[in-house]
C-alpha cells in the first residue's frame, strides 16, 4: 500500500476536506487532527482533535524564558506531551488492533516537531506505517533546519506518495479528489 501525505501549507483544512469526503464512504476512519487555537486575534497555540471529537491542548505560548529545561518547546511554544498522548496514543493503538486483512483509515495531522517530543508516539506511528490494514492519510513539514528523523524515513518510503501542499496548480477540489483516489488506490 501507500500512504499518502501533504506538506507545505493548508495541510490541515485539506485533511479535513478529505476526511469528510472518505467518512461518507463506509470505509472505517479515525485518527486525529491540530487546530490553532486564537486568543484576542492572536495565535495562543494548538490543540489536538480527535475525529470523534475530543480535544487536549498540544502547545500553547510561553512568555516566560525561565522555563524549566525539561520543558519541550519549539518556538515560542510549550508543548504539551502527556495531553497529547493521552489523546493520540490510545487511538493509534486502537487502529492497529484487528487483523492486517480489515482495510481503514488513519488521519495523523501532523507528524512534526512538536509531537515528535514523544517517543510512544513515534513509536505507534511506526508500527502504523507496517500495518498493511491501515492506509495513513497525513502531513508532514517541509523540510528545512535539522532534519526530523521520522519525518526523513516517511518521506523516503517507497509505499508513501507525497503531495505538496505549497504547489498546487490546481483548485483545492480538484486537489482533494485526487488524494481521495490514491487512498482508494491504497485501500485495494
Amino acid at each position: 500500500f501507500a500512504s499518502p501525505l501533504f506538506l507545505g501549507v493548508g495541510k490541515t483544512t485539506l485533511i479535513q476536506k478529505v476526511t469528510q469526503a472518505l467518512k461518507s464512504t463506509g470505509v472505517p476512519i479515525d485518527g486525529f487532527y491540530t487546530e490553532e487555537v486564537r486568543e484576542h486575534g492572536r495565535r495562543a497555540g494548538f490543540d489536538v482533535v480527535t475525529l470523534s471529537g475530543k480535544r487536549g491542548p498540544l502547545s500553547r505560548v510561553s512568555s516566560d524564558s525561565s522555563a524549566s529545561r525539561r520543558e519541550c518547546r519549539v518556538g515560542q511554544y510549550v508543548v504539551d506531551v502527556a495531553s497529547f498522548e493521552q489523546l493520540v496514543l490510545p487511538l493509534l493503538r486502537n487502529v492497529n488492533l484487528g487483523s492486517d486483512a480489515e482495510r481503514k483509515i488513519c488521519i495523523i495531522d501532523e507528524i512534526g516537531k512538536m509531537e515528535l517530543f514523544s517517543q510512544p508516539f513515534i513509536q505507534a506511528v511506526r508500527q502504523t506505517l507496517s500495518n498493511s490494514g491501515t492506509v495513513i492519510l497525513g502531513t508532514i513539514p517541509i523540510p528545512k533546519g535539522k532534519p526530523l528523523d521520522l519525518v526523513e524515513e516517511i518521506r523516503s518510503r517507497k509505499d508513501v506518495k507525497v503531495f505538496n501542499v505549497s504547489s498546487i496548480k490546481y483548485s483545492q477540489r480538484a486537489f482533494c479528489s485526487r488524494v481521495q483516489v490514491c487512498v482508494w488506490i491504497c485501500l485495494k
